[in-house]
């Protein structure tokens, strides 16, 4: 990668020296091959046409649009202008958009469709809800369909404007690692987004130190559904481009599992909540199997739950019911899996949020592997990661080669490298709290370090909570052991300055309605089944079995359901499927008071 300093320079080598597919996605003829020269022509000819378009080294460029080959060659195509992209998530309000235009001063907003996105309108729609607030933004470029406005135009059209430009080349060579790259901004948990200020000698930094762990390899071939405007899939896009291995784009998000099956990739990065949702899937079906098969599930899954407690303790579980389980049941799990999901997949990546470890030791023990790694936007992504072969659950594996990790004395963890971030944008109140005169980003995680070097998570700093008898609880490590229950969907602990724990829950609609028919009874409505007294029971054993292993003032006294799932479109929900404790908390506020209503005292 020598000379390599940006991610543009590093697809021009990959022109020059790989000849399998670049890239491969679904249009109306089927999966089609994209070669490493038609992704650059196209990153030149849309680069050019930004500069014919009076884009100038250091302007803001906005991309408002589903992970696609088209996001990635105007990400590109951005930084060859010298320009500085800014990526809006897909699934974003009119509101989020307008603030992020606002924020960062985009001068070009480029946009994919105006189709409606489950409870939202288009985003072409939404963004022109709101454009004109946002005086900075020049035009808006469509991905596709005709310009209908005087402020639209096509990417097509933009591309015919830049035939003349001819300077590409010296662009790209003048473009120095200290440079902005991205504004990439916050998912917003706990307030406004801040528009992280990542640089293309970041980008550089984790693209060359991924390569060099060997992690994923030139001849592999990664399915992103990622949203690109989250750093988790900025940092795979920067790996894709080093090592030059294949990038399969899915069509959406409901189309994974389906797009897996067609175009067998061998790695799939994606956020803990999807493999909490393979694990749920997986287990209800085999609990729901009729007869001897059902039986002999329910069994296994008891004997895998003895088996992960005893693994928490430190302990061996080799005993000869366990070992009958694995082959009547759990290599039979492992078959289907396979089949599901394309059959050649070698590498699942966990990053985004802990994964839990019931969930890490499910997959270790069918024998998939699933490298967890650890960093936040701050970090340009990833900082620590756990190699294949090296796992150890419930940690996040070992710093980086180059990276400085080291826990203060609160637990706060801090890191600095050459992967951490300018600031914030336009936020130097922000950026002075977190970045320290010593160059340590303090990072608002809780952890440690175990004695071989392996980093372990333990909480967020600022989500804590502090009952009003004083004690501490880390209400994620809760949520996290409640969804590995079948019959829970999502979950938010709550409690600060409260005698004791309650959560908000909802539940796995397929399974609660399996345990109702077994027992003959048929619901119409989601909002009848939270109130029946069997699933109610079946989410209290749930519960229980949560308690048996916390100390009692981390205990959850009480619990209401929910009859509708968090999402994006409600706002409860991040792109990467964290819950918003300010937004549920608010939206939930009489049904949490009315939980310590009977004024029960913390145990």
């Amino acid at each position: 990668m020598t000379g390599e300093r940006n991610l543009v320079e590093m697809l021009l080598a990959r022109v020059k020296d790989r000849t399998n597919p670049a890239a491969r996605h679904k249009t109306a003829a089927g999966w089609v091959d994209v070669s490493w020269a038609e992704v650059a022509a196209r990153v030149k000819a849309v680069s050019n046409g930004l500069v014919a378009a009076g884009v100038k080294p250091g302007d803001r460029v906005a991309i408002f649009a589903s992970t696609s080959l088209t996001w990635v060659v105007v990400d590109e195509a951005i930084a060859a202008a010298r320009a500085i992209c800014v990526p809006i998530y897909a699934s974003n309000t009119p509101d989020e958009v307008r603030y992020i235009l606002q924020n960062s001063g985009a001068v070009l907003l480029f946009v994919d469709h105006d189709v409606p996105d489950g409870r939202q309108a288009g985003r072409l729609t939404r963004a022109n809800e709101k454009l004109a607030e946002c005086p900075d933004c020049r035009a808006v470029v469509r991905f596709e369909g005709p310009a209908g406005g005087e402020r639209e135009q096509t990417l097509e059209g933009l591309i015919e404007r830049g035939r003349q430009v001819d300077d590409f080349d010296a662009r790209v060579a003048a473009i120095e690692p200290d440079d902005l790259c991205h504004f990439i901004y916050t998912s917003g948990t706990t307030g406004d987004p801040k528009g992280v200020m990542l640089t293309h000698g970041n980008w550089a930094f984790e693209a060359a130190t991924i390569r060099s762990l060997g992690v994923m390899l030139p001849d592999d071939s990664l399915m992103l559904f990622l949203p690109l405007a989250h750093s988790f899939a900025q940092v795979a896009k920067a790996a894709w481009l080093a090592m030059g291995f294949t990038m399969i784009f899915a069509e959406s998000v409901e189309k994974v599992v389906a797009n897996l099956a067609e175009t067998k990739p061998t790695i799939f990065p994606a956020v803990p909540r999807v493999f909490e949702k393979v694990f749920a899937n997986v287990q209800s079906g085999v609990l729901a199997a009729p007869g001897l098969k059902g039986a002999l599930g329910r069994w296994a899954f008891g004997l895998f739950d003895e088996y992960v407690a005893a693994r928490e303790a430190g302990q061996r579980y080799d005993t000869l019911g366990f070992a009958l389980a694995k082959r009547l049941v759990f290599t039979k799990v492992k078959a289907a899996l396979d089949e599901k999901l394309g059959g050649r997949l070698r590498l699942f990546v966990s990053g985004g949020a802990p994964l839990p470890r019931k969930i890490g030791y499910f997959f270790d023990l069918v024998g998939i592997t699933v490298c967890e790694g650890y960093g936040l936007t701050e970090t340009s992504a990833a900082s620590t990661i756990n190699l294949p072969g090296q796992i150890r659950i419930g940690t996040v594996g070992k710093p980086f080669p180059g990276v400085e990790l080291k826990i203060a004395e609160d637990g706060e963890i801090l890191i600095r490298g050459p992967n951490i971030m300018k600031g914030y944008y336009r936020n130097e109140a922000a950026s002075a709290e977190v970045l320290r005169p010593d160059g340590f980003f303090h990072t608002g995680d809780i952890g440690e370090i175990d004695p071989d070097g392996s980093v372990r998570i333990t909480d967020r700093k600022k989500d804590l909570i502090k009952t009003s008898g004083g004690k501490y609880c880390a209400p994620q490590n809760l949520e996290n052991l409640l969804k590995t229950s079948p019959i829970i969907s999502s979950s938010m602990v709550h409690g600060d300055l409260r005698p004791y724990l309650v959560a908000l829950l909802t539940v796995n609609e397929e399974s609660a309605r399996k345990l109702l028919a077994d027992q003959g009874v048929s619901v119409a409505s989601a909002a009848e089944l939270v109130k029946r007294p069997e699933v109610i029971a079946a989410v209290q054993q749930a519960i229980d079995a949560v308690n048996a292993s916390q100390p009692p003032y981390s205990t959850i006294k009480k619990f209401r359901l929910l009859s509708q799932d968090f999402s994006q479109e409600t706002g409860e929900l991040t792109p990467t499927l964290k819950v918003k404790r300010k937004v549920v908390t608010g939206r939930y506020r009489a049904e949490l008071d009315a939980l310590y209503a009977s004024g029960r005292d913390e145990a």
